[in-house]
């Protein structure tokens, strides 16, 4: 397929900014290209125009909750001249296998200036604030994991209502729908062109664990899993199969290890974060249908110090059996909202069987417990309450902090991995944290509020 002169002009100035933003690579396999706007679309691109919404049918299109508006300039070429805005968040997708998908979006105003953020699926930032001044046309490329809950040989994996309707038997994220899905939004973003190309030969890092983990659905809950594709280049993908209520036996019970195992290859990583949920002995247990208040806590609570050291064990172990790199992350902190203070009780003893768990199987460990403690007393009593939603669950502005708290383990204790940082993911000093709260100005998302069946606690629908 034959690319126009200015696209190779464009990926040639992305090469030059300091963004965190990298050139598309080779063109040898199979490409879906879009030209956002509405004049005639550049040569090998499909054109979009902001009235096309997504369809099974077409396979692509945009979808809300704003709704895109064309903009087109005199100046630039045919890819360029013309590209999408909107006031608030849109959405774009693609119906797509699952896998690891190479994303480039072509941002920029020929006529003005723009300030665009990319979220990627339930809102995995992508592409951070990026600033294009007059005329200037900046190429942003990222990695995206997609998946199905199909299980091979044709199983599939036990949902949970906050991702699945058993009424429609639809999924109700874009977790496990069948398409991928980019979020634009900021100040004002112009897109004028995404491409998207398999990536089968980027690192996998793989994340299982439980709500502080996960992909969390709307504001003010975001984690650190969300936040961690930020700080990667377009040769790892996150593919987070971390999910709210999970303990680490439950994770077995509903076959989200088996998806994790079916798709690990040698070389990829498995980061390892559970407990929040393990240490409790009464009320929701985490298991199929997700709403057991029996008391069956049998089947997912797990000692500190035995059960649950050796679970973790297991994991790291049958990882590094498949030619995997496993990794035990120390679960966060919980915080005191009326002293703004690390509750380090609240975790009782976890941490340290996460510590031990790791010595035990000979893996890696990034000690999240204790950068968290340490980023709770740095922000002080005012601000450590923003990174927390409840004492337990983080915010959008927390997940971004321990984000930054992971990317400092994986540079203390995964060279090989660190390899893989942006250029700009500089160094995070958890006693002088930063950005303070006052300059957190990632636009958040609007809020979403997915339906619980009949007899579901619209408390754990969304958050646990």
């Amino acid at each position: 397929m034959r690319l126009s002169r200015h696209y190779f002009a464009v990926v040639l100035a992305g090469l030059l900014l300091s963004l965190p933003c990298y050139p598309a690579e080779g063109t040898a396999q199979p490409a879906w290209r879009f030209d956002f706007g509405s004049s005639e679309a550049a040569e090998g691109y499909t054109a979009v125009l902001p009235d096309m919404r997504y369809t099974d049918a077409s396979g692509y299109g945009f979808e809300g909750p704003a709704e895109p508006e064309a903009v087109v300039r005199k100046k630039g070429d045919a890819l360029t001249r013309d590209f999408v805005t909107a006031s608030g968040v849109f959405k774009f997708s693609v119906k797509l296998p699952e896998g690891n998908y190479r994303v480039t979006v072509t941002l920029g105003d020929p006529e003005g200036t723009s300030l665009t953020t990319v979220k990627a699926e339930e809102r995995r930032l992508m592409a951070e604030r990026v600033a294009t001044a007059r005329k200037e046309t900046v190429i942003c490329t990222f990695t995206v994991n997609i998946r199905t809950p199909e299980l091979s040989p044709g199983n599939t994996m036990k949902l949970d209502v906050r991702e699945w309707d058993p009424a429609t038997n639809l999924p109700v994220t874009a977790t496990w729908d069948d398409r991928l899905t980019l979020r634009f939004s900021d100040e004002h973003p112009c897109v004028a062109a995404v491409t998207i190309v398999p990536a089968d030969d980027v690192v996998t890092v793989f994340l299982i664990g439980d709500s502080t983990v996960t992909d969390q659905v709307t504001e003010p809950y975001g984690t650190w899993g969300q936040h961690l594709t930020r700080w990667f280049k377009p040769t790892v993908s996150v593919a987070n199969h971390a999910e709210s209520g999970q303990t680490a036996k439950g994770f077995r019970f509903q076959r989200r290890w088996d998806k994790v195992t079916d798709q690990i290859k040698p070389g990829d990583y498995v980061f390892i974060q559970f407990g929040h949920n393990d240490l409790n002995r009464n009320g929701h247990d985490a298991m199929w249908p997700v709403d057991d208040h029996a008391g069956n806590w049998i089947n997912t609570y797990a000692d500190a110090l035995t059960d649950y050291k050796w679970l973790l064990a297991t994991y790291a172990l049958e990882v590094a059996r498949m030619g995997g790199i496993p990794v035990i992350v120390t679960p966060m902190t919980k915080l005191n909202m009326q002293t703004g203070e690390a509750n380090i009780e609240g975790m009782r003893d976890y941490p340290q069987g996460a510590r031990e768990a790791a010595e035990l199987a000979g893996c890696a460990l990034i000690d999240l417990n204790r950068m968290s403690v340490e980023l709770a007393a740095g922000l002080g009593a005012e601000a450590a309450p923003k990174a927390y939603v409840e004492g337990l669950h983080s915010t959008t502005y927390g997940g971004y902090l321990f984000a930054r708290c992971i990317v400092e383990g994986i540079r203390s204790a995964l060279p090989e991995l660190a390899a893989h940082l942006t250029d700009d993911a500089g160094t995070f000093d958890t006693a002088h944290p930063s950005p303070m709260p006052a300059d957190f100005l990632i636009p958040a998302d609007p809020p979403v509020q997915v339906p619980a069946p009949p007899g579901m606690r619209q408390f754990f629908n969304i958050q646990r």
